[in-house]
């Protein structure tokens, strides 16, 4: 996960910042089971803690305007907050990576999802420019046929 200033998390889209945020996610699941695998129990206790304060920002910032996609997310979320406190207690590393997938899936859809839709952004800015050549290039065709129409006067 890139280093991150507050100048550049300004930056960010709050599509952006959620991609971030399941990539946090996922570190600190990650993180989690190589310190259990490791015993360092007090290490894995604080990464599960901060994968589920990652959770929780990941729930505060959804927009339940949005449908019930929203709804849908909002549910696993909760889901995902639960488990985390309970892999803290068992330090279950195969649960961990039963979350671990979860995220993944997640976080994949999410970036493929913006994907998308900056591909979309992408081809309408192509059209945009497109129909104003186009329309440039008519004009200065229409200027060029007048100015020859004239000159053959």
């Amino acid at each position: 996960m890139e280093f991150l200033t507050e100048e550049l998390i300004v930056q960010k889209s709050s599509q952006e910042l959620t991609a971030l945020l399941y990539e946090g996610l996922l570190t600190n699941l990650y993180e989690a089971i190589d310190q259990i695998d490791e015993s360092n129990l007090f290490q894995a206790n604080k990464s599960l803690q901060r994968a589920g304060d990652i959770v929780h920002r990941l729930g505060v910032g959804l927009r339940y305007e949005a449908g019930p996609i929203t709804e849908n997310l909002d549910t696993l979320y909760n889901f995902l907050a639960d488990e985390l406190i309970r892999v803290n207690l068992t330090k279950n590393t195969d649960s961990i990576s039963f979350l671990v997938k979860i995220v993944e899936t997640l976080s994949t859809a999410w970036n493929d999802a913006m994907q998308l839709k900056n591909n979309a952004r992408a081809d309408s800015l192509i059209k945009m420019v497109s129909t104003y050549e186009n329309n440039v290039m008519r004009k200065k065709s229409n200027r060029m046929r007048e100015h020859f129409h004239e000159n053959q006067s």
